[in-house]
């Protein structure tokens, strides 16, 4: 994405757990720094075509805007260039795992209305999405829009099940069966009984996790139960992560004292592929076997059209109605 640094320069490598207001801090082996970021890291280096093996050097065409909010996430491994007083200044992102995205329109850049990536997360092992069983009721069609997220980013995902101990824990186990079948773990909590908190605890250890789910449902109290103090102060925090139509104030990567981190992420309804041209039924496991066999191929919507296999799969059974009205929702 840009030049490499000097090799004479003498770096240092770390991980971003805290962004806010153009500031980003670092955890390294030895404590933590607060740094800004090289001006290099917003630009792209456009170089002319030409045959490598032609021995020219090439020179820089052009300097272009990359095409995203923020180069550097929470979670990405960093080298920084050390300064004083505990200060630095992040010269290079390290090459990310995976990341949680979501395409927004930045109309502040030069030009205006133009759509933009927004890094939520980098490197992350899983997404944990968390709903209550009741107060609020569980919203379904949520929940797939996170695994829908989760699945275009290739990261593991983790349902959490809160505040059994308010509804028919049988009657809530029919409903999340749907997602075990596809292979999704499911965890049925109660911060209040102490039901299933020691399985949440084994799952989030030595993980970085990131959560997400609408307010109320609970994770306050969750984390509370996970670590005394941690919801509490996760909440005060996620309190101006939101502030802003489109882009996040604040983010930060909570240390667990089990090891690994959790990484809230108020406000987030969906995260999005990067690349749009992906069928979203790929992201739906029960239906990607399925795709390829409908009759108009690959240009099946598999909303309307005739001898559609999808289609043919919810009636059959095969697939869950309740799913197939959330592709529906999303398409």
């Amino acid at each position: 994405m840009h030049d490499r640094i000097s090799r004479d320069e003498r770096l240092e490598t770390g991980v971003v757990y805290r962004k806010a207001r153009g500031l980003y801090d670092v955890r390294t082996r030895d404590g933590q720094v607060q740094c800004s970021i090289s001006n290099r890291l917003r630009k792209e280096l456009v170089y002319p075509s030409s045959d490598p093996s032609s021995g020219t050097r090439r020179g820089v065409q052009s300097v272009r805007e990359i095409h995203m909010i923020d180069p550097v996430a929470i979670g990405d491994v960093v080298l920084f260039a050390p300064a004083e007083a505990g200060r630095g200044q992040i010269r290079e992102v390290e090459p990310r795992r995976n990341t949680l995205s979501r395409s927004i329109v930045d109309a502040k850049r030069r030009g205006g209305g133009r759509e933009v990536e927004q890094v939520i997360a980098a490197n992350v092992d899983q997404v944990v999405a968390v709903f209550a069983a009741a107060k609020p009721r569980p919203t379904w069609h949520l929940l797939d829009r996170y695994l829908v997220g989760a699945e275009a980013s290739d990261i593991p995902a983790l349902i959490c099940v809160t505040k059994l101990d308010l509804a028919d824990g049988e009657r809530t186990r029919d409903d999340t069966a749907v997602y075990e079948r596809l292979g999704y773990r499911v965890l049925y909590t109660s911060a209040k009984t102490g039901e299933g908190v020691d399985d949440v605890r084994d799952a989030l250890r030595d993980r970085v996790s990131v959560l997400v789910g609408k307010s109320g449902v609970g994770k306050t109290s969750l984390l509370n139960a996970l670590q005394p103090g941690l919801g509490l102060y996760v909440k005060e925090v996620s309190r101006s992560s939101g502030k802003g139509r489109h882009a996040t104030t604040h983010l930060e990567m909570f240390p667990l004292d089990i090891g690994g981190g959790v990484v809230d992420t108020p406000g987030m309804k969906v995260f999005e592929p990067a690349d749009d041209s992906t069928d979203i039924a790929y992201y739906f496991r029960e239906m990607r076997p399925l795709l390829g066999l409908c009759r108009f191929g690959a240009d099946c919507s598999h909303t309307h059209e005739p001898q559609c296999a999808i289609k043919e799969a919810v009636e059959s059974g095969d697939i869950d109605e309740r799913r197939y009205e959330s592709y529906l929702k999303m398409v």
